[in-house]
């Protein structure tokens, strides 16, 4: 009876033990399961709005020579590559054909504007972040500087490409400038919008438990407003691509937005639309790092999909 005893409390332990490991496989096929769902939806979505396209230029809805279907503009990559190559256009008595080949070219130009993007996004981040927070900080700053920066808000982007000009000249500080400040003033008050939004029970409870104004600060209100400005980050990201095309169609020698003006200027849709094509990739690829970013640093909080999927 007793082996049979130990029989049993062993093939209980080998199961116990076994049990976590056939929950991790579980959960690892169904992450699996949700990413390949993922990837086909996204598939799918971009396929019908394609086909469309495609079956509008099939049908004769629509003029090649203006609305160039996606097997055109993106058929041929080393004779669109070859517009993109700006830098060296730019130098007196360079041929087009001259220089890096027609991939290396896309490689630079699209190299250049994502480092102008990044480099305005996380100026304007750290800036209108410590702006908002020292608004809230202290009163003085509240009565002072957020006036200004209201008023300054509503003002286009595009307003500001002279001074930037007149500020900088030709090259990426223009660039950069433009996207901190189309940024920074819409940043600061989204964070002093999030400040606001603080649940005052978390601060009464700070204060029970003897905490200083700055440990407030520090510990309670930056913490809770962190989910709310990642979110602010990803739609900004957006903006910064939006705002360097500009920059860079008068302010820059080469990047992307000099090859839209250089399509526009040569009458080529198909560059037109394989750039749009290119920055859409890249906007899409980019937001998806911050949202796997924004997911492993705030790993606390539910999904909100997942809440809503029952509704």
């Amino acid at each position: 009876m007793a082996v049979v005893t130990r029989d049993s409390e062993a093939s209980g332990a080998a199961a116990g033990t076994s049990r976590p490991a056939a929950v991790s496989r579980f959960y690892t096929g169904m992450v699996n399961l949700e990413w390949l769902t993922k990837a086909w939806w996204t598939i799918l979505s971009i396929s019908l709005f394609a086909g469309i396209w495609e079956l509008c230029w099939f049908f004769g809805w629509a003029d090649p020579k203006l609305l160039p279907p996606p097997h055109i503009f993106l058929g041929n990559l080393a004779e669109q590559g070859k517009f993109f190559n700006t830098a060296t256009r730019w130098q007196v008595g360079q041929a087009m054909n001259a220089g890096p080949s027609a991939f290396e070219s896309v490689m630079i130009t699209v190299g250049a504007t994502t480092a102008r993007v990044f480099i305005g996004l996380a100026m304007a981040s750290v800036l209108a972040i410590g702006m908002g927070v020292l608004i809230r900080y202290h009163h003085f700053f509240d009565k002072l500087v957020l006036p200004t920066i209201t008023l300054l808000s509503p003002v286009s982007p595009i307003a500001w490409l002279p001074v930037a000009i007149f500020l900088f000249g030709i090259g990426n500080a223009p660039a950069i400038f433009m996207v901190v400040v189309a940024l920074f003033f819409h940043m600061v008050l989204a964070t002093v919008a999030q400040i606001d939004g603080v649940s005052p029970n978390f601060i009464n409870v700070a204060r029970t438990m003897g905490a200083s104004k700055r440990q407030i600060y520090g510990r309670v209100i930056v913490p809770a407003i962190l989910p709310g400005m990642l979110q602010v980050l990803r739609l900004n990201l957006f903006g910064a691509w939006m705002v360097v095309l500009v920059a860079e169609s008068t302010g820059v020698g080469y990047g992307m937005g000099q090859v839209i003006m250089l399509a526009r200027n040569t009458f080529n849709p198909s560059l037109v639309f394989f750039t749009i094509a290119v920055i859409g990739v890249l906007g899409f690829a980019f937001d998806w790092l911050l949202r796997q970013a924004q997911r492993r640093i705030l790993y606390w909080l539910p999904d909100t999909k997942e809440k809503l999927r029952g509704l």
